[in-house]
This record gives C-alpha cells, structure tokens and sequence, in this order.
C-alpha cells in the first residue's frame, strides 16, 4: 500500500418507522420493522450518453417504496434508513448515502428526497447516520460507514439487492467517508464506485485555511471540527497526532485496488478543488479512473444536487458503475 504525507433535503412521510434492535442488526432472519409507504413512483428512463445506445436501466416498474429504519450496531447513532421496492424480477443495485455536518452534526434523514428519487429510478438506497466526533473520535466514523455497507450487504435478500453493486455517496464530511470507503480496505471489491460532494478529502488543508487570516466562519469551524475528529491539534512534532492526520487523509490508502470516484466542488465552495486534487493525483498515478470537477455558484456538500445538470451529471454516472 502507497503511503502519501498531505499537507497540503426533506421529505414528508406517511406513517412511522420503527428502529430494530441491535440484535436484530446480526440477525438474519430478524422481524421486520413497521412500514412507512412512501407511494407510488414512476418508472426511470434511461439517458443515452455520447450518442451511446442506452445501457439496461435498473428493473423498475411504478414502485410503492418501503422505509424502514434499521439498527447495524449497538449504539444509538448507529443506525440507518432503507428505501426500496421490490423489482419486476431479479436484484437491484444500491446506493448508501453519507450525510454531512462537519463531523459535528447532520442526520441521515437530510437525504429523503434524494434517497425517494434514487429508489424511483430502480436502487435500494441506505442512509446512514454514525457515531459524531463529540461521541467518538476518529476511526469510529469510518468503522461506522463500514459496518453500515456490511449491514445491508448481509441483508441483501431483504432488499432485493445485488451486494456487488453499490455505490458510495457521501457530502462534506460524509464526503471523506465516501472517499475512506473507496480507498481504506478492500476498495472497489467492496463499492462499485464513489461520489463525494465538497469532500473534505485533506483535513490538516482545512485545519491550515481555517486559521488563514480572512478565512470565512464556516472553514474557522472546519479547522476546529478537525481537532474534533482526531482529538488532537494537529502539528508534524506530535508523532501520535501526525499519526491520525495520516490516517484521516484518504489518499494515505491509495492504492491500485480502489474505487472509481466523481468528486465535485463549486467555485465558491468553502471546501476548495485543491482538497481533493492531491488524491485525484495519486488515483489517476494508480490507474483508477476518477473525475474531478469544479461547478458553478457556491454551493456545498448535498446543496450541489440543487443544480439539475450537476444531479444528472451525478445519477448518470452511478448508472454507468452499477450497470
């Protein structure tokens, strides 16, 4: 393995849901929780791309989507939401969903409307909350995200779910857990691909433009969610913090075997293109195929998707991995 040292939405929902208990997170044949029926969708048209023929589009049909809430572990913010239907035959691919908040805060539920509008378009979908670094200090956010993805690949069956295409997309912080997920471990034999909006794929970047002179509120809170997260004020002259920093900064797990990756930042986004551009450097070096992108305006993390051609930029492309 490659070590590299870097310096530099809401829904309305009928009805309730119920959360498992953690037994019920290992237990294959566990009762299943109360339904929250989120209606009728229509069915996905697929886009052809570069005058392409248009690939199989996920089996879909007009879908009545199932939300259930689920425990994948013992802790309180251990916990996810699935949306899915049942295809006209055979599995599904799947989509988990990382929210944002620097960390600090954010919820899983911030992903409804995008999470209904992916399961209309053929794919079980998993949002995922995790431990926040008041709670645990890193690595227990991406042990979290971890544990979420292996959760609803052993529970396939119950989702209708192909377990060997899933795609990762995270936001902001959530961002550089998507990233973790391509990278850290087993890479692409464990995701399909990753798509993180405004990943804050270089904290100890981040912790230095924070205490810029100038810098904007919301990267002061940045600089200050990063100590947060390692537990440490991240200096080179503290080994055991130098340590953490590493281990935090996804391109110190590049290697031949990750996941492809569609990483997008704004113009104006407080966590810059440059966060991202040493790992897309050290991804292309490896030979896995990734695409960076700056779009217009300021918008940050799951703001992005605001934007129509961004979110058909983003749904094209989770397409073209889970095909």
């Amino acid at each position: 393995m490659r070590k590299v040292l870097v310096l530099g939405m809401t829904l309305a929902v009928a009805g309730t849901t119920a959360v498992m208990s953690p037994a019920g997170a290992t237990a294959a044949g566990a009762e299943a929780p109360a339904t929250a029926t989120l209606g009728a969708l229509a069915p996905w048209a697929p886009e052809t791309a570069r005058g392409a023929a248009a690939p199989a589009a996920p089996a879909t049909v007009a879908r009545s989507v199932q939300l259930h809430t689920y425990a994948y572990g013992t802790g309180t913010s251990q916990t996810l939401d699935a949306y899915w239907a049942t295809p006209r035959s055979g599995r599904q691919p799947g989509v988990l969903l990382l929210h944002g908040g620097y960390w600090l805060s954010g919820d899983k539920g911030s992903w409804k409307t995008f999470a209904k509008k992916l399961s209309a378009k053929g794919y079980a979908v998993f949002a995922a909350n995790y431990r926040l670094s008041q709670q645990k200090h890193w690595p227990a956010q991406r042990s979290d995200s971890s544990a979420a993805l292996a959760y609803v690949k052993r529970h396939a069956s119950r989702y209708h779910l192909d377990p060997n295409r899933i795609v990762v997309i995270g936001a902001s912080a959530g961002g550089q857990l998507a990233t973790m997920l391509g990278t850290y471990g087993a890479g692409r034999k464990s995701v399909r691909g990753v798509v993180a909006l405004s990943p804050v794929n270089s904290p100890y970047l981040a912790y230095l433009d924070g205490g810029k002179p100038g810098a904007r509120a919301s990267q002061r809170k940045l600089r200050s969610a990063v100590t947060q997260l390692i537990g440490c004020t991240p200096r080179p002259q503290s080994a055991a913090c130098w340590d953490r920093v590493q281990d935090v900064t996804p391109v110190n797990h590049v290697d031949k075997n990750d996941a492809p990756m569609l990483m997008m930042h704004s113009v104006g986004d407080f966590v810059p293109y440059e966060e991202s551009t040493a790992l897309r450097d050290a991804l292309v070096g490896v030979g896995i195929r990734v695409t960076l992108t700056k779009v217009k305006g300021s918008a940050h993390g799951a703001s992005l998707l605001n934007d129509a051609q961004v979110q058909k930029t983003v749904l094209d492309w989770v397409h073209s991995m889970t095909r």
